[in-house]
């Protein structure tokens, strides 16, 4: 099942070379152009390469709203790209979106979306056996993404995908 992704997911997973857990899982991804605004894919960020490769495969599409005026009022809360992802999703009446800032997978939550984030992918592929380690996953991402993880989180993930 197709389904819409905020730049965060996208950006990190490409970081960190595991880009392609997101087609394993969902199958193809959907972003509103602002979110591909985003990514920057004609700059030289190490991941940009990865990123391109899975737009050039069209198994990450871009997609544009019919209708910005969500889009818009999402803005007064949320970044663009956040907006723009939140409003595609809703319009498309999917059920899940691809985000991890708290304050847009909140107000995804409100409007209702389940919001499934970087981590949800991982520990995910960890229990399918499509990752050997939720943990070194975890750690590419603090170090080489500088993406946040609460201590308390890191050790709840990595007690239920039964590394501890």
């Amino acid at each position: 099942m197709p389904i819409i992704s905020n730049t965060s997911p996208l950006l990190n997973l490409a970081i960190i070379d595991y880009l392609h857990l997101l087609r394993q899982q969902f199958g193809q991804i959907f972003i509103p152009p602002p979110v591909l605004t985003e990514l920057k894919p004609d700059t030289g960020y190490p991941c940009v390469e990865r990123l391109e490769q899975a737009l050039a495969a069209t198994w990450v599409r871009v997609v544009d709203l019919t209708d910005n005026k969500l889009a818009q009022a999402l803005m007064l809360e949320l970044d663009q790209g956040e907006a723009a992802a939140i409003a595609l999703a809703l319009e498309q009446g999917h059920d899940q979106i691809l985000m991890d800032e708290r304050d847009g997978r909140a107000k995804a939550k409100v409007l209702g979306l389940k919001p499934v984030g970087v981590l949800d992918v991982l520990l995910r592929a960890k229990i399918e056996g499509e990752l050997v380690s939720v943990k070194e996953a975890m750690q590419a991402l603090r170090a080489d993404a500088g993406f946040f993880i609460d201590d308390q989180l890191f050790e709840a993930i990595l007690t239920e995908a039964g590394e501890q």
